[in-house]
């Protein structure tokens, strides 16, 4: 598969955490997928796309067959395919999108940070799917993750995603990791960054078929 630009990742991994974290309102409209691209929580790095390069990314997706509009709604909509596209399984790909989304970590990070995407039974049943995902065939595409050389002081050797592309190991592994984080308190505030954007999508479509204005807007009435 052609490499995936940065930002390419990150509205891929979105999509699919999205999906799982916050399945009443997925599919995602643009606006929803860019607050959820540039969140603060549980992203590392924090970015700041545009609607326009989040368009671009998703263009670029849809060719690769990874993301796809929906139909039937007044705003498109995106969902991933992403396991279908690749041929794996649900928790490779969980793993994937948190290699994605938050970058390097290790397999212990890694079962912590699924908790509300997969419920892995233990961290060796984590390690087997990493193991797995890095010993895959060149028939079947090559590996999708490598295991970084373990960092002066860490306990455990951090693991980081190849769909970027070949990764410069040795710079990776000598970046600090990222700090702590109340994770729960970071998927709660994610879901309602999400859930406000979709909710102030659908008080615009309400108002629209009412034939309200919106906020800050006058009223039919009054411009005539």
């Amino acid at each position: 598969m052609e490499p995936l630009t940065l930002a390419e990742a990150r509205v891929l991994g979105t999509l699919m955490e999205k999906a799982r974290t916050v399945p009443d309102t997925y599919p995602l409209s643009l606006n929803a997928l860019v607050a959820g691209c540039n969140q603060k929580s549980s992203r590392e790095p924090v970015t700041h796309l545009t609607e326009a390069e989040v368009q671009e990314a998703l263009d670029g997706l849809k060719r690769r067959s990874l993301a796809f509009a929906s139909s039937g709604s007044r705003v498109a909509r995106w969902e991933h395919n992403f396991q279908r596209a690749l041929v794996v399984p649900e928790q490779s790909a969980v793993l994937l999108g948190l290699l994605m989304l938050r970058g390097p970590q290790t397999a212990g990070e890694l079962r912590i940070h699924s908790e509300r995407w997969y419920r892995f039974a233990d961290i060796s049943s984590v390690e087997a799917f990493l193991e797995e995902m890095r010993e895959r065939p060149e028939e079947r595409g090559g590996p999708l993750v490598v295991q970084l050389p373990r960092a002066p002081g860490a306990r455990e050797a951090r693991w980081a995603h190849l769909l970027c592309g070949p990764v410069d190991a040795g710079a990776l592994a000598a970046a600090p990791a990222a700090p702590a984080e109340a994770a729960a308190l970071e998927e709660r505030v994610a879901r309602l960054e999400t859930e406000v954007v979709t909710l102030r999508e659908q008080l615009q479509d309400l108002a629209g078929q009412l034939g309200l204005s919106q906020p800050g807007q006058p009223e039919a009435n009054d411009r005539a």
